[in-house]
């Protein structure tokens, strides 16, 4: 293939996001460059003072079904898909009055910011775009010739590469846009077989999964490993979509570990505090108070607890975070925080501190997807809670005994933990916080041993003389 220039002489432009929109295309106009438009792209450029040539005096046909059908031309998509080495080609674009074009600025119908919005089926639907990613496809199909620029944030760079090239795109920065646009058509179309199925229930027979990029990471789950952090999903409170405060980048294992964090408390709607370890849990209790929380949850383990993760379902007090301050933790992550809490843990510079501006829905239906030599196993997360009456959702008593109402919550309470702990899991649960956990363990009697040895450690660290255990409920997540 040849790796020759390409004079930018033409610019075809038709963007949804116009964010320095008109600076880029002020620049291209000075270098001489011709401006072809469509729509609301055209009337920006044309306020802007710039001189334009509409789509429709290209094609000679104008734009019709409320802008559905303006593109879809031999005109437009002739001049992006001649390879003008070959004769034929450019015979056919003589032929039939086509003029090349050289570089293409397009970014598509916002169609995941619409559903995030909450629009209604209609809305989503329309924006769906068509001649976007058609028009990105064939530039970057053939970016022997064609420079395709899908990304506001590629602007300056395109126009440096051209002021110091002569008005001319290498190959390589060709070959770059073209590798960024087809990444972006892949990302739009998994968006919107995502939400149709949703939508509708329909199998999947081909599974897509696709993100954009949201860090590169320093390195993975160990130093000699790469590692990426993406995002797919902007509606869900999350700590992808979360605002971080204060402390250095997130590692690979502080967002593993964080995200266990955060899903447990999104289970409870009762204030809730769950601290982490290597994505399992070493305390979890809920209360009255967060505080009240925090120190039931600590007291199952206070020294995994030591750089750990905290997740609390509700927003830091001050009073929680000067408890919080006395500890080293690498990440607190909450729904919101007091502006005196925020002050306080600003004292402790290295803890990283994220807010989501709300829960996620534990009930949501997602995929959950797993890498396996040569393809992954997907399935829907586990979002089965039982229910909270005897007789309701299976909820049955095998025992003589019918268990207490306290004994009942503490048991539901114990089964929500098991779910995030790795198996095998044991869990003692006793007045809504955990007193013993055991988790990965290859036999389920060593993970009660486990926990029941936790326990009994505490204990003696606390000066206590009576048995945390006894009392408790106990959770399995198999027999």
């Amino acid at each position: 293939m040849s790796t020759h220039p390409v004079s930018v002489k033409t610019a075809l432009l038709s963007v949804s996001d116009k964010s320095g929109l008109a600076e880029f295309a002020t620049a291209l106009t000075a270098m001489g460059v011709r401006l072809v438009s469509t729509g609301g792209t055209a009337k920006t450029l044309r306020d802007a003072g710039l001189e334009v040539t509409d789509v429709s005096d290209i094609t000679g046909f104008p734009e019709i079904m409320d802008g559905r059908v303006k593109t879809l031309h031999p005109k437009i998509h002739g001049g992006l898909l001649a390879n003008r080495d070959v004769k034929s080609h450019k015979q056919a674009m003589e032929e039939n009055d086509i003029g090349a074009i050289d570089l293409v600025v397009i970014n598509l119908y916002p169609f995941e910011q619409t559903v995030a919005s909450g629009a209604d089926a209609a809305d989503i639907i329309e924006n769906i775009d068509i001649g976007g990613p058609a028009m990105v496809r064939a530039s970057a199909k053939n970016h022997k010739y064609v420079t395709i620029v899908t990304d506001p944030g590629d602007y300056e760079d395109v126009l440096d590469h051209l002021k110091q090239n002569e008005g001319t795109t290498s190959f390589d920065l060709r070959q770059k846009l073209a590798t960024k646009a087809f990444n972006k058509t892949a990302s739009y179309d998994a968006a919107i077989q995502t939400w149709f199925t949703e939508q509708t229930g329909v199998e999947q027979k081909s599974f897509v999964l696709a993100g954009t990029q949201k860090q590169a990471l320093r390195y993975g789950e160990n130093p000699h490993q790469t590692a990426g952090v993406y995002i797919n999903d902007v509606t869900t409170p999350s700590l992808l979509t979360a605002t971080q405060l204060q402390g250095k980048e997130l590692s690979y294992n502080n967002i593993n570990d964080t995200d266990a964090a955060f899903e447990l408390v999104s289970e409870f709607s009762d204030p809730t505090i769950a601290i982490i370890k290597h994505a399992n849990p070493c305390g979890v209790a809920t209360g009255e108070t967060l505080l009240d929380c925090w120190h039931r949850a600590f007291a199952c383990d206070t020294v995994s607890a030591f750089g750990g993760i905290v997740a609390a379902n509700a927003p830091i007090t001050e009073e929680l975070a000067a408890e919080l301050g006395k500890l080293f933790l690498e990440v607190i992550i909450a729904p919101g925080i007091e502006d005196a809490a925020k002050a306080t843990l600003e004292k402790k510079k290295n803890v990283r501190v994220l807010i989501t501006n709300g829960m996620p829905d534990p009930k949501v239906v997602r995929p959950l997807v797993k890498t396996v030599a040569g393809g992954f196993l997907v399935q829907s997360r586990d979002n089965e809670v039982a229910g909270t009456v005897i007789g309701e959702k299976d909820l049955t008593v095998v025992t003589k005994r019918q268990p207490t109402d306290q004994e009942l919550q503490d048991l539901l309470f114990a089964e929500k933990v098991a779910k995030h702990v790795k198996s095998n899991a044991i869990i003692y649960v006793k007045n809504q916080a955990t007193v013993g956990i055991g988790a990965g363990q290859m036999s389920r009697v060593d993970s009660a041993k486990i926990a029941a040895i936790k326990a009994s450690e505490m204990e003696q660290a606390a000066g206590e003389t009576a048995s945390r255990l006894k009392g408790s409920a106990v959770a399995s997540d198999a027999f």
